[in-house]
């Protein structure tokens, strides 16, 4: 089947934007995203036209909300004020980065992962616990893992999360586990909750500190004026902006212009260094 995306829509840049660590490039332009149990081959075909592997209901009932595509981020990028041309730069860069609707549980375990891990590392990780503690699916070109849930992950302890290569973080996953599993942290309910309440729910697991909940927020619930801020969205605070906060002005956009910042940051490292 066929689809329109008429706005910034970028599959590279989105591969490469530090949100999601499932997504893979395949040969001949083809794309392989995994949400759930539902796994999309997307390649693009022409200006604006996009091949995929799903019908019409799967496109808009799961792929449409992942992608984000009831929002206009050609907008987004004309309201950057001139007075701020880094950040024209930097979303010049990164036009076509979208922020997707991910699984909340599979964002909270993946962003208490990836502290202090490289982005091919967190993506390792990933595969490894869903490899050995997913469900299998099998597609028409090969066999993928869903990521585990909660109650697939009720019986491995913390060696096991270490044989997976999470380190330091194991006791961190077992008690977002134990907390899932127990209803003390209720990921559906708390959906309902104010951006800051949200942070301070999510910031109840262990291991997860403002920055792990804001990437959770942003990445799993949509709170686009949630910015994560990690170290390399610091120097860039620190060296464009004398070290002010520059996503107040933005208010809910400004998880959208992060992204802009940590790709720019994550492709111009020599200048950000």
């Amino acid at each position: 089947m066929e689809v329109c995306i008429s706005d910034l829509f970028d599959l590279q840049k989105i591969t490469d934007s530090g949100q999601c660590f499932r997504v893979a490039p395949l040969p001949g332009g083809t794309y392989r995203f995994i949400t759930g149990g539902n796994v999309l081959y997307i390649r693009k075909v022409a200006e604006e036209t996009y091949e995929v592997s799903c019908d019409q209901d799967t496109w808009e009932q799961i792929w449409s909300p992942y992608f984000d595509l009831a929002r206009n981020y050609q907008d987004i990028r004309k309201a950057i004020p001139a007075e701020d041309p880094f950040l024209a730069l930097a979303a010049q860069t990164g036009a076509g980065i979208r922020i997707l609707r991910q699984d909340p549980w599979e964002m909270l375990v993946t962003f208490i992962i990836s502290q202090r891990k490289s982005i091919p590392a967190i993506r390792s990780v990933v595969e490894l616990l869903s490899e050995r503690y997913g469900s299998k699916i099998r597609t028409p070109s090969e066999t993928l893992y869903t990521f585990p849930t909660a109650s697939q992950l009720k019986d491995v302890h913390p060696e096991d999360y270490i044989a997976c290569k999470a380190g330091y973080r194991a006791p961190y996953l077992c008690d977002a586990v134990r907390q899932v599993l127990s209803g003390s942290l209720d990921l559906e309910g708390i959906a309902s909750l104010s951006d800051e309440e949200l942070i301070t729910a999510l910031e109840g697991v262990k291991g997860v500190g403002i920055k792990v909940a804001n990437c959770v927020a942003l990445f799993a619930y949509g709170r686009t004026a949630c910015a994560p801020v990690d170290t390399w969205i610091k120097k860039i605070i620190r060296q464009e902006y004398q070290g002010q906060n520059p996503f107040d002005r933005y208010g809910d956009s400004a998880g959208i212009m992060q992204q802009y910042f940590f790709y720019y940051a994550q492709n111009h490292k020599a200048e950000t260094a």
